[in-house]
């Protein structure tokens, strides 16, 4: 295949926000190893990069860097020469909602009219008006990584209260344009089969049109730490730790059934905590304020460490698009919990202890069930890492994107001879 330029669209892409941010840095960086010259072009927060991937700044307000009205207010009226994107933006933040994929894809569009010197566009789930403008003038693949509509509807199970419903459909009132524009994607890749089932049925997008390629990972990076101590009663979990997704609440629930067989035990949360948020709450209620320690804006080697040193991985997810953390853990060799749901078990094979979700009783057993023959576990933890570098690897992944690369600027070609 001949080297290509590349734009990767990010609306969003902080080196600690999730997943994005990870796909972002790593995809723009295989690709740019396989010859390809790779731009990433980014709203605010931008990623972190490796040095020879070049990063094309769309600054819009970055209104979410503050909750505070007055900062966002004067986030506002300092902008000079401002358009209606800044204008809906603004207005739209301060009715709860999210603007940013809308926005983001409107600058884009205005952005590539202009540098329009590019063999290819991929977009990461903006899913905007502006990127069906971009697909008509250029070869063009959207990545959506799971739904978003299956977050909206796990939030609003979560609660009860109104007030809080009313929110959440302001927060996700950018998913109405999402499905606008999602059947009308030629090129779609998703990681995970069950993530294409998702787009099918929320999205109402022809499957046809979807292909899966798994994310890959970085297995040099995420490695067992050769003679590192592990604290036998250390859990980890990798987890944000208000968003109802996550399944965090059934680990803390198992973690205090722990407590009376193993008073050491502890865990670690790789996530942020809200401040007198949920999770908080639930915390206190289960008196485990001194057992549970929260770490963030951690490096990779810094996360390899905290695995290193820990006995045993759970994910307690009640949906995954894909799940960064299952492939994370298999790859460093530390015995896995998770639960049998979407993705996951498209990950894991045999190497993890499947369960079902919302089941802090499974998650205890499992716990205890390891310790009792903690050698064995280990042994399918470092098989569970030859299945990673098997399957996971950022060659193999690349070169199932150029496959689909080559067909998507073929067809385009063939379209506009």
């Amino acid at each position: 295949m001949r080297n290509l330029k590349i734009a990767i669209l990010s609306y969003r892409s902080a080196q600690f926000g999730g997943g994005q941010g990870v796909y972002v840095k790593d995809i723009s960086y295989a690709l740019s190893l396989m010859g390809h010259a790779v731009d990433v072009i980014s709203g605010p927060p931008y990623p972190n990069l490796h040095d020879d991937i070049n990063l094309i700044k769309l600054p819009g307000l970055d209104l979410f860097e503050t909750f505070d009205f007055k900062d966002r207010c004067n986030k506002f009226l300092k902008k000079r020469n401002k358009n209606k994107n800044d204008y809906y933006e603004f207005l739209s933040v301060l009715m709860g909602g999210f603007p940013e994929p809308k926005t983001f894809g409107e600058r884009a569009n205005e952005y590539l009219k202009i540098n329009n010197n590019y063999d290819l566009i991929i977009d990461n789930q903006s899913l905007s008006y502006g990127i069906l403008e971009i697909q008509k003038r250029l070869p063009f693949i959207e990545i959506i990584h799971h739904p978003i509509t299956i977050d909206y509807k796990y939030e609003l199970q979560s609660s009860k209260k109104i007030k809080y419903k009313i929110s959440r459909h302001r927060w996700y009132s950018f998913l109405k344009m999402q499905k606008k524009v999602a059947p009308n994607i030629k090129r779609i890749i998703t990681p995970s089969n069950s993530s294409k089932k998702g787009i099918v049925d929320e999205f109402k997008c022809n499957k046809n049109n979807i292909t899966v390629i798994n994310n890959g990972l970085d297995t040099n990076e995420f490695a067992p730490i050769k003679n590192f101590s592990r604290n036998k009663y250390r859990l980890i979990t990798t987890a944000s730790a208000d968003v109802p997704l996550k399944g965090l609440d059934y680990s803390l629930k198992a973690l205090k059934m722990l407590k009376k067989d193993f008073p050491k035990i502890h865990l670690i949360v790789i996530g942020n905590i809200k401040k007198n948020g949920h999770t908080e709450r639930l915390i206190k209620k289960l008196n485990l304020e001194e057992d549970i320690f929260f770490k963030s804006n951690l490096t990779k080697h810094q996360i390899k460490e905290l695995y290193a040193s820990s006995s045993i991985a759970i994910v307690s997810s009640l949906y995954e698009g894909f799940g960064y953390p299952v492939i994370e853990a298999m790859s460093c060799e530390i015995p896995l919990i998770a639960t049998n749901v979407s993705a996951i078990p498209e990950l894991t094979s045999n190497y993890a202890r499947l369960i079902e979700p919302k089941n802090e009783e499974m998650i205890f057993n499992s716990v205890k069930e390891i310790f009792l023959d903690y050698p064995k576990h280990i042994e399918v933890a470092r098989k569970g890492r030859e299945h990673v570098i098997k399957n996971f690897n950022w060659i193999k992944i690349t070169e199932e994107y150029e496959k689909i690369i080559s067909k998507t600027i073929e067809e385009f070609n063939n379209a506009n001879f």
